[in-house]
């Protein structure tokens, strides 16, 4: 059902619409915990390894399609909020034509330089095979994944996040199955756990993009609708190619600090996978919800209801926050637990540098998720270069700090990276929501208003 995010109570609404889109991160990120716990627990460490290594390659496609995604899905907004229907299907129809051109090019460039990027992160020999057989089958369900994550993007303009989430649940939990049935009754190794995953995020995405189609037509548009626009792509350019800039930089920074991870052995490797799993399960779901901050502010911004982003920002901080507490809690007491169900042989270096991870890094995740809030309502209003500039000052302390400390205290200084960048993001962060732009244009308007009262 599509919503519109210009009425009603801004803690309410964003209560309503981004639970939902929590609960489909949560399951998104099922796909890769389940290949990791099944490649730990039914084939080993070293599959373990394997798997996680190999899923910081992946990150770097995912970046992309994350672009495709809020590109069309502000967009979009955007024009679903100004009430211009006609406009918001040919952004729709524009970013799917234009995605799957940066598809087949990514996929090109995946199949022709992998050797050489896993060479490039220090992928160790008796898990290169392995990680690379992952890989290969993961290119090859890229359209799935793109497509897919448009038409979530466009679930999420509409102001639906409930139909996502239900196609969500059900492939993730059919992932699951598949993973274990692969890898135990058909002995299928690495290999297994990426099939399953590829199958399932084939269904998933035609259920989608044939729900995405379907939902358009229903949308009443009086006037031609063109099925491309150059002036269309351009605006979701702007907003696109930053995010992916964005989330490019933070995979290839992800994927250097995995390069000094894996220069510790296997042991560390498999610790950091299982617990990088957990960390990025939180991250990425207070990302998403960043997200919905970007669809309300967009469709808010189309309609002309600014003070509405402001009320918007302080509820979705104090639904980020009341999140945190749970999850802080969980991985600071139970990590242990959570990370035994990743290993073999819940025992030793591997289990003590996961368990680790998850207790330095989890306390700070109240700071980054009011970044990642502050973040949203940046993307949602066009301001790119400061967005830009929060998350990679992140970034580059994070990359910096982790080698630079690794050195002196090994693996617990290239923990102690994420909580300084996260802190000096958020500080950032908050400073350019606090001066934007169209706060100054806000600000201006009314006091005009009293003037001309007086």
């Amino acid at each position: 059902m599509n919503r519109d995010l210009t009425v009603g109570k801004p803690s309410k609404v964003l209560w309503q619409f981004c639970l939902p889109l929590f609960g489909s991160i949560i399951f998104q990120q099922l796909y890769n915990i389940a290949d990791s716990l099944v490649a730990g627990k039914f084939i080993g460490e070293n599959a373990l390894a394997a798997v996680g290594n190999g899923y910081e390659v992946t990150l770097l496609f995912l970046a992309v399609a994350f672009g495709c995604n809020i590109g069309c899905s502000v967009i979009a907004a955007q024009k679903y909020g100004a009430r211009q229907y006609g406009e918001t299907k040919t952004a729709i129809y524009t970013s799917l034509i234009s995605t799957g051109v940066v598809c087949l090019v990514l996929m090109a460039i995946g199949f022709l330089g992998l050797d050489s990027l896993l060479r490039l992160i220090k992928t160790p020999d008796n898990v290169f095979a392995d990680c690379r057989c992952y890989l290969d089958i993961y290119i090859l369900s890229l359209p799935f994944v793109f497509y897919y994550n448009v038409a979530t993007g466009v679930f999420s303009a509409l102001g639906d996040s409930r139909t996502p989430f239900i196609f969500l649940v059900i492939s993730s939990l059919a992932n699951i199955g598949a993973d274990i049935l692969f890898v135990t009754a058909f002995d299928m190794g690495v290999a297994g756990v990426a099939w399953a995953t590829l199958i399932c995020q084939g269904v998933s995405c035609v259920l989608a993009v044939v729900c995405v189609l379907k939902r358009l037509k229903k949308i009443p548009s009086p006037e031609k609708v063109s099925a491309f626009s150059w002036d269309i792509l351009k605006n979701i350019s702007i907003v696109a190619i930053p995010s992916m800039l964005q989330q490019s930089f933070i995979s290839v920074g992800n994927m250097m600090i995995q390069s000094i991870i894996n220069s510790f052995g296997p042991a560390v490797m498999a610790g950091y996978s299982g617990a990088i799993k957990l960390n990025n399960l939180v991250v990425t779901a207070f990302t998403t919800l960043g997200n919905g901050m970007s669809n309300y502010t967009a469709q808010n911004l189309g309609a002309q209801k600014i003070s509405r982003i402001k009320d918007g920002f302080r509820a979705g901080r104090w639904m980020v926050w009341s999140i945190c507490v749970p999850l802080v809690l969980l991985y600071t007491l139970l990590g242990s637990t959570l990370m035994s169900l990743f290993l073999k042989n819940p025992t030793g270096e591997a289990m003590a540098v996961g368990v680790q991870l998850l207790r330095v890094v989890s306390p700070f995740y109240f700071i980054v998720a009011a970044k990642l809030i502050c973040d949203g309502i940046l993307r949602g209003s066009g301001q790119m270069k400061q967005f830009m500039i929060g998350t990679f000052s992140d970034l580059i302390l994070r990359v910096v700090l982790s080698k630079v400390l690794s050195i002196p205290l090994g693996p617990l200084g290239i923990w102690l990276a994420w909580p300084i960048g996260w802190t000096v993001g958020t500080v950032l962060s908050i400073w350019f929501y606090k001066t934007a732009s169209w706060r100054k244009a806000e600000t201006e308007t009314q006091t005009e208003a009293q003037t001309e009262a007086e």
